[in-house]
């Protein structure tokens, strides 16, 4: 492989992807695997790899640019600021050598052809190496440059987790390991630890979460050994206590109430070894092909429902439900480190929006539910207004509903329910409440 095009290509594909994020809005996942389809494997890593440091680290980068640039760039060279956060990422934080991200950085210049770019960005590039000290000691200023997060998030965190934020938040500049579940109904996750082994991965049992292994490096997931198999899965160690706290019980009729893309759905089965009546319901059909996917994967059956939960006449067949899962649309601030464009694209006006629809699916998937039975009610969201203020009200004002004990390791408590602190054992963010209906 020629050496200068495995690293070139991939940066022009970069830039090409984060300018769909940066400038249009869109999802990094999606703009990424647009762009480098076509892509070697180690070229559209490579390229996935510099496009995740630059969104993570992109307030700090972009106020770099902001604080060096002589003029605000017109509007229409807006990829040319793009273009030199990308730089300016390669220099701080993703290691490669000042001259070469220098270099090819001011020749990828030449491609977006606008007049002056490369010379502005061999200059502010060659500046920051200059003044790398007195920069990197500027970003300490606020939290939000420390950290790279918005201000607002920063704020709304700080005062969820007054005791953790900064933790919390430094977390949050980290990438997150690649975790698996191990299937318990079909091996032990010992067994599977030595069969990972034996096939020459470094893997290591999570010391919190019992269906839970976690790689020393991430890898293509269709080349995990078990994993076509079913015997495992991909999901964050957080994620797996929402099967497990719901306990689900052979013969109990369960809802899982916005299930796609499947991680959940499957993890209940396997946690009953299949032997429940699980209905999987979401609103959104293409998503619920991944679903389908991942129960043929692991060789379950679920009853599939592409249908809205606040309108259960169109798919409900009235008969009520043992247990119901509901891990509802929220922020997903908890998973930054996985989805780092969230700080760019979420708002902090989404919050109220999403904590009434919260509060909405909440009460409906509460009339789906028989007396005596119990909800999980779920979010990967680090923020209070998505968790207990959301909880904590409805159950005031729902007589036959009281909060059930819940405990598991990891989990600090909360007003009402438990949160798992992003970062601890490096775990992504979730909220948990578990709910009895009186009878």
């Amino acid at each position: 492989m020629n050496s200068r095009r495995a690293t070139w290509v991939p940066r022009r594909q970069c830039l090409a992807a984060l300018g769909r994020v940066l400038l249009q809005g869109e999802s990094l996942t999606q703009a990424l695997a647009d762009e480098t389809a076509h892509l070697p494997p180690r070229e559209a890593a490579w390229a996935r790899a510099l496009a995740f440091a630059t969104v993570r680290w992109h307030v700090q980068l972009d106020a770099m640019v902001e604080g060096m640039l002589d003029r605000p760039l017109k509007p229409r060279d807006a990829v040319i600021r793009v273009l030199l956060c990308q730089g300016l990422a390669e220099v701080f934080h993703f290691g490669t050598p000042d001259h070469a991200a220098v270099r090819e950085t001011a020749e990828l210049a030449r491609t977006i052809q606008r007049p002056g770019a490369v010379g502005l960005v061999n200059a502010l590039l060659r500046r920051a190496l200059r003044e790398r000290e007195p920069l990197l000691q500027a970003m300490q200023r606020t939290p939000a440059l420390r950290y790279a997060c918005p201000a607002w998030l920063v704020a709304g965190i700080r005062a969820s987790h007054p005791e953790h934020w900064e933790a919390m938040l430094e977390a949050s500049t980290r990438a997150a390991p690649m975790t698996l579940r191990v299937n318990t109904a079909r091996v032990s996750r010992a067994a599977m630890q030595e069969q990972l082994h034996r096939e020459g991965l470094a893997v290591h049992p999570h010391p919190l979460v019992p269906t839970a292994l976690t790689l020393a490096d991430p890898m293509d997931v269709d080349a995990i050994p078990g994993f076509a198999d079913g015997l495992l899965s991909v999901q964050d160690a957080a994620a797996q206590w929402a099967g497990l706290l719901l306990s689900p019980q052979p013969g109990e009729r369960i809802l899982d109430a916005c299930a796609a893309p499947g991680g959940k759905t499957g993890h209940l089965l396997e946690a009953s070894s299949g032997q429940i009546d699980l209905t999987a319901l979401d609103v959104d059909g293409e998503r619920m092909g991944r679903v389908r996917d991942n129960l043929q994967r692991l060789e379950y059956r679920a009853r599939m429902v592409i249908g809205d939960l606040a309108d259960p006449q169109a798919w409900w067949d009235g008969r009520p439900f043992d247990a119901i899962l509901l891990d509802v649309p929220c922020s997903a601030s908890g998973v930054i480190r996985r989805h780092p464009d969230i700080k760019l694209l979420r708002r902090a006006a989404d919050i109220p929006a999403l904590a009434t629809r919260q509060r909405e699916l909440l009460a409906q998937a509460w009339e789906l539910l028989r007396p005596g039975g119990r909800l999980l009610y779920v979010t990967c969201s680090l923020l209070a207004e998505e968790n207990e203020r959301v909880v904590g009200p409805w159950l005031a004002a729902t007589p036959d509903a009281q909060p059930l004990p819940l405990a598991f390791p990891g989990g600090v408590e909360r007003a009402v329910g438990r949160a798992v602190v992003l970062g601890t054992e490096d775990m992504d963010g979730f909220y948990y409440a578990l709910l009895g209906r009186a009878g």
